[in-house]
């Protein structure tokens, strides 16, 4: 069986880590060797500067930091466990990958999308995904339900003002309508059993 790359976007409070983990499991229950992933982290270097990147302020690195810092994790996530698990035929499951960048640092931030490419390009070696979920969402009900589950301003990027997170979910839908061949946006409203079955249905060509 062929391996595959599968990553969750989307911003703050959409259920990416929950769904990560729910269609892992689903994928699974078909017979699929799953390898499911974060990022930043996903493996001991990424790790390590995963802890750089979360904590502190929000104001503790600039952008341009930042994406040299999420470079650099996916560097390592890629060379040392993504498509060593692609190549033996596993499907990976990724909990962010670029596209979080673009959105952000790219987008958000205003360093603009290509940046955000060309060191993706010295990094990982343009490294795509084969499908990205984009979980989308309002801003609003996305941060009400974090508040609810009280994981609510956890790590500098939650701590960002609303504002910003109004131009990252812009960022990702603007990625998002220029690789419609890659990406496909899931309403991550409703149950959690609901979204998981979606996600489901829009990797139904790739499955076995």
């Amino acid at each position: 069986m062929a391996g595959r790359f599968i990553t969750l976007e989307g911003g703050e409070g959409v259920g990416k880590s929950t769904q990560a983990k729910a269609l892992a499991a689903a994928l699974r229950s078909r017979g699929i060797d799953v390898v499911q992933t974060r990022e930043p982290g996903g493996s001991e270097g990424a790790e390590a500067i995963r802890r750089l990147l979360l904590e502190g302020g929000a104001d503790r690195w600039n952008a341009r930091a930042e994406a040299l810092l999420f470079a650099a994790a996916r560097a390592d996530h890629v060379a040392r466990t993504i498509r060593p698990a692609v190549e033996a035929g596993q499907w990976v499951v990724c909990d962010r990958f670029l596209d979080s960048s673009i959105a952000y640092q790219g987008g958000a931030d205003g360093l603009g999308d290509k940046a955000i490419r060309d060191l993706h390009a010295i990094g990982s070696e343009n490294f795509l995904p084969d499908r990205t979920l984009l979980l989308d969402m309002p801003v609003d009900d996305a941060s009400f339900r974090q508040a609810a589950a009280g994981i609510g301003q956890s790590d500098r990027f939650e701590k960002r003002e609303g504002a910003f997170h109004d131009r990252v979910k812009a960022s990702f839908l603007e990625i998002a309508g220029a690789e419609p061949g890659r990406i496909r946006v899931i309403s991550a409203e409703g149950t959690p059993e609901d979204v998981t079955a979606r996600l489901m249905d829009a990797l139904s060509d790739l499955l076995p």
